[in-house]
């Protein structure tokens, strides 16, 4: 009876504990892709099992415990050759690894098999420390924020320009390392259109801000993703007011154009840092770490080691005039 009532104790605790899990923003309870389910899978049989065994060993110590307490007049008692009990306790181990060995394997091969031959083909670049997205087949390079069409293979080719890191997206894909000098592979097949990003992140150390280094993933309808895709292989959306043209001219005298591609301008052809083409369509800035708002902006331009440590964008030492200027100028790049 006792030991029942700790083990329902210790039960109710660990579901109090995961019960929200589900929801949480990056959780990998909930998975909306091919590759996430085969994964899931097998983590729901090593859970269970897991589960089962700690209570019959917790079970069994009670019990033991109990039944062979020291008392006035009991005998220890010793077991020798007992053949039934030696193939038992190695037999059911053996039984509890083939069936996580098993669906184990069967995910490995599941994830790592060939894409379909449809599948949208996206470079997926790491550097320190943002995420680069090329689109080989549209023509389009983009920062931060992938997006996808539902219902449609996704086949990602991994890089790193610097160090090693990793590509994490909890509910759509596992974790898989982007090396320097070698190419890696995944794919996964989205499931669930989401107005909502899924939010992503390196998951391997990879300096000062690996923990700045975020992105997010959009899975759209297909014709949500066809009117991305064409809006975001055009050129930039030209400078519309006084502010942001002088904006434009201050993005070339401040070196800007060394670092960074704004397509459409000649003379913005830099590779260092993200591409800017589309900025202001972007939801956030910084690598995930902002909102993109005018405020968020200011906040960069004025500071980005600031707000980001480490960050290879420098303090340009601009002043408030010239901040206003780019503000207005990178918001309205759309």
């Amino acid at each position: 009876m006792f030991s029942a009532v700790v083990v329902g104790v210790i039960s109710y605790l660990l579901y109090l504990a995961f019960a929200n899990a589900a929801d949480t923003p990056q959780s990998t309870w909930r998975s909306l892709s091919d590759n996430t389910q085969n994964s899931h899978a097998v983590y729901e049989i090593v859970f269970y099992l897991a589960g089962a065994v700690f209570v019959l060993i917790l079970f069994l110590t009670l019990l033991f415990t109990l039944m062979y307490r020291e008392r006035e007049g009991a005998v220890a008692k010793q077991f020798h050759g007992n053949s039934k009990l030696e193939v038992l306790l190695v037999g059911v181990p053996v039984m509890i690894v083939v069936a996580m060995m098993v669906p184990s394997f069967r995910a490995i091969a599941q994830n790592t098999a060939d894409p379909p031959e449809d599948a949208l083909q996206v470079i997926a670049i790491g550097h320190q420390w943002w995420f680069e997205f090329q689109y080989p087949e549209l023509g389009i390079t983009t920062a931060n924020e992938m997006h996808v069409p539902v219902g449609r293979a996704v086949n990602v080719t991994l890089k790193s320009d610097d160090v090693i890191h990793s590509l994490w997206i909890p509910q759509l894909a596992g974790k898989i390392d982007m090396m320097p000098g070698h190419v890696n592979h995944m794919w996964f097949t989205p499931e669930k259109a989401s107005g909502e990003a899924y939010l992503a992140q390196c998951a391997e150390f990879c300096g000062a801000s690996h923990a700045n280094m975020r992105f997010r993933v959009f899975v759209d309808t297909e014709a949500r993703f066809a009117e991305w895709s064409k809006a975001t292989a055009a050129d930039a959306a030209k400078p519309a007011s006084d502010l942001a043209k002088a904006g434009e001219q201050q993005f070339q005298l401040s070196g800007c154009i060394g670092c960074h591609t704004v397509k459409g301008n000649p003379l913005a052809q830099g590779k260092v840092g993200p591409n800017l083409t589309h900025l202001g369509s972007r939801t956030t800035i910084a690598s995930g770490v902002l909102p993109n708002d005018a405020g968020s902006m200011h906040k960069w331009l004025s500071n980005p080691p600031g707000v980001k440590p480490g960050s290879k964008m420098p303090n340009l030492g601009l002043n408030e005039e010239q901040i206003q200027k780019l503000t207005a100028y990178l918001e309205g790049l759309k």
